[in-house]
């Protein structure tokens, strides 16, 4: 008899350490009711049966979101969803609604959910914000999780700074970002606008929604981190960025590193330093006509160069580099290979050059960048070099648009054939210097960095 009692104690305190060590999980969605929800901006229509909410697509109105009244600082959340081929959508998390901030317009963190060919389902977007975060051209492998029309499942873990996202147990995004605003906030459900009226009536569905607030450092996904990590803080070069070997090569306040292509110190106009953010500004529309360009004060050989820029309406301007300031003795711009700047509805050069290798995203009258890039205009955008010896690359938000080989004899039949041709040897000296462009249109430039090989 007392064996048999002490075999039940045995069991009941496996039962309750076991207990103890699961994750303690709150579900959002109880019963039938949408209790501690409330539908925010626009007028799609949310229904809840059987623990499953579905959203249904409105014609005419905007993006409608179903978001919690209570708000979430640290936490893990997973979800499972489902929805129909053509229904953007997703999740938000640590977002907001204020009177103050765009008449109330939902902003924030939002996990994307992209049926679209695209395939950027598990990316991180801030709704009304700073725009793409994280796309999964940074990481896409993730392209691969998301199942058409069956249930998925998201898990997100929003601890301090660090953000990271999976779809299907697939790593998708990580970001690093200190934004003060973005410390805390509501989630909240998703129907994009549809413009079509063959896309009314379309649903994405929501179950299983459930959120842990306490004991976090135990049920964090552990073991290595593969994707790569992106910093939101700008000019700044977080831990994983310096063990890369990044260095910022602007440092968000100082004209430090820098100097007018045609001087021996940084223009005394033409350019300003606002808020972190180095700005060329309006004045002819002509090539260095006001400050002038600006080049580093050294010289680069094999490296890898991001910069974040934004153009105004109709804008021109560039990112050069192997450039030798001495080549040009007359007016206008300094000579290098050049990563095009350019607001291509809006600026007659889209339309001049060949087969539109004067676009951005292009390497400047010499190989034009694919129809099919990806480009936001009225928001910054990441402009990516990566040079190796020879072999040169450029990606405008993380996709390849230019790959070529300098010195080779195709590389030199294309400067023949552009207005480069009078340079001799043009695109083939070792090394040259960085330079942004002075095109008389203003242009913001930020998150200035370089790792060299």
């Amino acid at each position: 008899m007392l064996s048999k009692k002490v075999f039940l104690l045995f069991l009941v305190s496996i039962c309750t350490v076991w207990a103890n060590a699961q994750p303690k999980w709150e579900y959002l969605i109880n019963g039938n009711e949408l209790t501690g929800w409330k539908k925010l901006n626009g007028e799609a229509d949310y229904q809840l049966k059987d623990g499953i909410i579905t959203g249904i697509s409105k014609i005419g109105t905007p993006n409608t979101f179903l978001a919690t009244e209570k708000e979430y600082s640290d936490f893990i959340l997973e979800l499972d969803y489902k929805v129909e081929n053509g229904l953007n959508s997703g999740v938000q998390f640590r977002s907001h609604s204020i009177a103050s901030y765009n008449n109330g317009r939902v902003h924030g963190y939002q996990f994307e959910i992209d049926p679209s060919p695209r395939s950027w389902s598990g990316g991180i977007y801030d709704e009304a914000r700073r725009g793409w975060l994280y796309n999964l051209e940074k990481n896409p492998t993730a392209k691969k999780a998301f199942r058409a029309g069956e249930w998925n499942h998201i898990r997100i873990e929003a601890i301090g700074h660090t953000i990271r996202t999976w779809l299907n147990g697939i790593a998708c995004a990580s970001i690093l970002d200190d934004m003060p605003e973005a410390a805390s906030g509501f989630i909240a459900l998703q129907v994009h606008q549809v413009d079509k009226a063959e896309d009314e009536g379309k649903t994405i569905q929501w179950k299983n929604i459930k959120i842990l607030t306490h004991d976090l450092n135990k049920y964090i996904t552990k073991g290595p981190h593969t994707i790569k990590e992106v910093n939101c803080n700008d000019n700044t070069i977080s831990g994983e960025e310096a063990k890369a070997g990044w260095k910022l090569l602007w440092d968000g306040r100082s004209t430090e590193g820098w100097r007018g292509a045609r001087l021996t110190g940084f223009p005394e106009k033409g350019w300003v330093i606002e808020n972190g953010i180095l700005k060329v500004l309006s004045s002819t529309g002509g090539e260095s006509t006001n400050g002038g360009d600006i080049i580093t004060t050294r010289l680069y050989t094999n490296f890898e160069l991001s910069v974040d820029f934004k153009i105004t309406e109709g804008a021109n301007s560039g990112i050069k580099y192997f450039v030798d300031p001495e080549l040009n003795k007359g007016t206008g711009s300094a000579i290098g290979c050049e990563f095009q700047i350019l607001d291509d509805q809006l600026h007659p050069d889209a339309k001049l050059g060949v087969a539109g290798n004067r676009t951005v995203g292009s390497l400047y009258d010499l190989i034009p960048a694919p129809a099919d890039k990806f480009f936001r205009k009225g928001d910054f955008n990441n402009a990516r070099i990566v040079v190796k010896d020879s072999l040169v690359e450029h990606y405008l938000n993380d996709k390849l648009t230019v790959r070529y080989i300098r010195g080779t004899q195709m590389w030199r039949a294309l400067v023949a054939y552009s207005k480069y041709a009078k340079y001799p040897a043009f695109g083939e000296a070792a090394s040259g210097y960085i330079l942004l462009q002075d095109h008389g249109n203003e242009v913001w430039f930020k998150n200035i960095k370089i790792r060299e090989w």
